[in-house]
């Protein structure tokens, strides 16, 4: 596809996406309603197992909802009280339950209430999977927090503590050569979605070693509660290389191996080994790398992308996101969406997640500019990148590879009174910026000398995205970024944040720029596409979607993202662009009953029909016992 039409798809399907989103039925399909697969989780279940094994089986376990017939056909009878009762009753006991435990659930005062919920939810999985997700679903909004960031970080530095049931696989340095036979210990014989970390850069924790595990667990659970995909057919990894955290290498309670985390050449060997066992046995599977530190999460991830369908969501999702939020930012402060390559924008951080972000920016920007070598050099001007050592520039020796591209030129930051290593806040003095992103890690990074820098900015409605998680690494707070900088700012961080009152019946929207919104839609779009890789494209097409939910009312109020209540449907949204852009770069090869031909027949509403109908609810499935 030439560069022209390139830059056209940008701007006309992200315009055309902001006028309607939920555009016209093509022409051609007057037909009638096409015919899609049958809606996941209305399948009945085979099983092999009854009696107390069903019982005890938190995959197939309905508790008290076992119908009588189930009953005698499963072996159930006698061994639950004799009431049925419905799903609704369940979750009705459950949350009377929740609410009367969280305070004998805590482990002492000093065991934060949050940590005291994850205890609870976490028994409900362990002994009922569905009405698990039926809850967080249709609490997402409290308990998001809970099952993932900002309590999955004190869940992860407290997990060998809270260990009490397997959940997920382990493949550790000392399974080398092993890991083929073992990913046929898993019970499971169709596999969509692995999410796999090494605990080396859990959140902004650092290397927390096996207890990384919990962060693979938390995303899996949104890619079912958002995306809909069916928790028996997810799978949680975590590989164990090592520690090279000192207090869990003497911790006589810590579960992973207590050495020294392999390096190089080794450490590259054991994932080759992981990612051939596991495609081997699903060849269909989606891989989503997860909180791999900076040194080894872009080596990785240009290792295998071209190879298996894998994505990192540090790098691309993060990417994806503040990619949505910048666009956002362009829409709120009134300007046409082609000045998106005239913004200036500070990025604190120059890690994994900070570099993507800069690519993807640039990558956007030089598209609008007209996709040329001339237009990609053009948008690198527009990002000054500071890290812990300050500005990055040309000066600095031994720049790391991925941050190389956007260090300053020398004479460029000569002219605008800046040096080598100049602090954040003479750098946002100087550049008066449109946009400070924070990806550092860094708690408190965006101070009072900063943001009272940043009332500098020629900008009439500057953009403060402190993105680091959890919320103690957050660079500032909401209240610290409206009371200095003022009123009129927009507000994304990483971990959730309440609004603020400004007085006088006006409120400071914090919009919660997190990765939830894109990574479950990334995942079912291109697990319902069938594409065998997930294309640069279809990452910007999700972030185009996201820019573009938000109405112009909405946008104009300062509220760039979604609530997290609307989860479901943004996942929806994205998982259909995703699929469009699949079709449009000719990846797309179809998924069960729709193969590629008739995939490639299905007009825009067809296509959030068919991901619809392949998003599982949790709904207790009819239970058919078969003889092994």
């Amino acid at each position: 596809m030439g560069n022209y039409s390139r830059q056209m798809r940008l701007s006309s399907a992200l315009m055309k996406s902001l006028r309607s989103r939920w555009g016209a039925v093509a022409a051609g399909n007057a037909g009638g309603a096409r015919s899609f697969t049958t809606t996941e989780g209305h399948r009945p279940t085979i099983v092999h197992k009854r009696s107390l094994d069903i019982l005890h089986d938190p995959w197939f376990n309905k508790g008290t909802a076992f119908s009588m017939t189930e009953r005698d056909r499963l072996d159930l009878r006698g061994l639950l009280p004799p009431n049925v009762m419905s799903p609704e009753q369940q979750i009705e006991r459950f949350m009377a339950d929740l609410k009367r435990l969280e305070l004998s659930a805590r482990d002492g005062p000093s065991d934060p209430y949050n940590l005291a919920k994850w205890r609870i939810l976490n028994r409900l999985h362990d002994r009922n999977e569905t009405m698990y997700y039926k809850v967080l679903i249709d609490n997402i909004e409290e308990y998001a927090p809970i099952v993932y960031t900002p309590t999955v970080g004190l869940v992860c530095q407290k997990y060998s503590g809270l260990f009490r049931r397997p959940r997920g696989m382990y493949f550790s340095a000392a399974d080398r050569g092993e890991m083929m036979s073992m990913v046929y210990n898993w019970p499971a014989d169709q596999v969509d979605m692995i999410v796999v970390t090494d605990g080396s850069r859990i959140l902004g924790l650092g290397d927390l070693g096996v207890q990384g595990i919990g962060i693979a667990i938390g995303k899996l659970d949104l890619y079912v509660a958002a995306a809909g995909i069916n928790p028996q057919r997810v799978l949680p990894v975590m590989i164990d290389v090592g520690t090279n955290n000192e207090e869990l290498l003497k911790d006589p309670l810590y579960l992973g191996l207590q050495e020294h985390r392999l390096d190089g050449d080794e450490y590259v060997a054991v994932i080759d080994e992981f990612m051939e066992a596991v495609f081997t046995r699903w060849p269909h599977v989606i891989v989503q790398f997860e909180d791999f530190q900076s040194k080894w999460a872009f080596k990785l991830l240009q290792r295998y992308r071209n190879e298996y369908r894998m994505f990192n969501d540090d790098v691309q999702g993060t990417a994806g996101v503040a990619l949505a939020g910048l666009l956002g930012a362009v829409r709120a402060q009134g300007r046409p969406m082609i000045d998106f390559p005239k913004m200036k924008i500070v990025v604190a951080g120059a890690g994994s997640a900070g570099i993507g972000v800069l690519n993807a920016a640039r990558k956007t920007m030089a598209r609008m500019l007209g996709d040329t070598e001339v237009a990609f050099e053009s948008a690198r001007s527009q990002f000054w990148v500071v890290d812990a050592n300050g500005l990055i520039t040309e000066a600095r020796e031994n720049i790391d590879p991925e941050a190389r591209p956007f260090a300053r030129k020398v004479r460029e930051t000569e002219r605008q009174g800046l040096a080598e290593g100049a602090k954040l806040a003479e750098v946002v003095r100087q550049v008066k910026p449109d946009v400070l992103l924070g990806l550092s890690a860094c708690g408190g990074l965006f101070s009072k000398e900063v943001l009272e820098a940043l009332r500098g900015s020629t900008s009439t409605r500057p953009a403060i995205f402190p993105m680091s998680n959890p919320t103690k690494n957050a660079e500032c707070n909401p209240e610290e970024a409206f009371s200095i900088v003022g009123d009129n700012i927009i507000f994304a961080s990483g971990s959730p944040f309440n609004n603020v009152d400004l007085g006088n019946g006006h409120v400071g929207h914090c919009n919660q720029a997190n990765n939830m919104f894109l990574f479950p839609g990334i995942g079912l779009g291109t697990l319902l596409s069938g594409s065998k890789i997930v294309s640069d494209g279809m990452l910007q097409a999700a972030a185009e979607c996201l820019a573009a939910y938000m109405t112009e009312e909405e946008v104009l109020h300062g509220i760039i993202y979604p609530s997290i209540s609307r989860i479901r449907d943004i996942t929806k949204e994205v998982a259909a662009a995703v699929i469009e852009e699949a079709i449009e770069e000719d990846l797309a090869e179809g998924y069960r009953e729709m193969d590629a031909r008739e995939l490639q027949k299905l007009n825009k509403d067809e296509i959030r029909t068919f991901v619809a109908n392949n998003m599982w609810n949790p709904e207790y499935a009819k239970l058919v016992y078969k003889k092994d």
